[in-house]
């Protein structure tokens, strides 16, 4: 009895769903996870910064699962880690950290899914410069993309956020895990 190719291709099919349906449709739920990155420290003119230490991050959050979008709120706490440098030639560091929120919006296809997200960031920084000290303060705007790859109940994940400080941005590419539960 010879079989056609058609009733292999959807014997194959149906095996590939039976395996990336537990992925596909993790349980809505709550989440914990970290992340470490590299981070871009833009200021205005004059200013030249290199990082010193890896910024990271904690995070938490709930996500509602569907079948091929899912949609999460996440807040995490954010250390950005400290940079050295000079303004105008006067040694100078900054080290900042932040409270972040933000509405995930993403696409599942199976393993893999795509994400974006928008917030905000409510941050402090300390910034001396050649030995004069100050602090600030606030709360602005944050927005990222990334991709993940989610294997059961942990995710790993890709991303690269933007954190728009008052007269800096900061931009941060990390690598991380979440746990579902």
């Amino acid at each position: 009895m010879k079989v056609s190719r058609f009733v292999k291709s959807c014997g194959v099919a149906t095996l590939a769903t039976l395996l990336l349906a537990p992925a596909a449709y993790a349980d809505s739920g709550f989440f914990i996870g970290g992340a470490y990155g590299d981070l871009n420290f833009d200021a205005d003119s004059g200013t030249n910064f290199d990082q010193d230490s890896a910024p990271y991050k904690i995070m938490a959050g709930y996500i509602f699962d569907m079948p091929v979008f899912d949609i999460a709120i996440e807040a995490a706490y954010n250390d950005f880690g400290t940079q050295d440098g000079d303004v105008l030639l006067v040694p100078a560091s900054a080290e900042a950290d932040g409270l972040s929120a933000f509405v995930v919006g993403g696409l599942d296809w199976g393993l893999f899914g795509i994400f974006a997200k928008a917030g905000m960031v409510s941050w402090d920084a300390d910034i001396d410069i050649g030995g004069l000290t100050a602090s600030e303060d606030g709360t602005d705007a944050a927005y990222g993309l990334g991709m993940r790859l989610t294997f059961s109940s942990v995710e790993a994940r890709l991303e690269y956020e933007v954190f728009d400080f008052d007269d800096v941005d900061v931009d941060m590419v990390s690598l991380g895990l979440i746990w579902r539960f």
